[in-house]
């Protein structure tokens, strides 16, 4: 069975752990109503997609 010769050190287990973290994902505003939006989706708020109203309220 393999078994660590040495113990991790801190440093090389937070190095090794910089990538498992929380991001902000990326948001654009709407072009008609303003509202923060994710890119390349349909307004949640107002139903527009690219200048076109895509979903009737």
């Amino acid at each position: 069975m393999a078994v660590p010769k040495r113990r991790t050190s801190k440093k090389v287990k937070n190095q090794r752990r910089t990538h498992k973290k929380l991001h902000v994902p990326g948001l654009v505003e709407c072009q008609n109503c303003g509202e923060l939006t994710k890119p390349h989706h349909v307004c949640k708020a107002c139903g527009h997609y690219d200048g076109k109203e895509v979903v009737a309220e």
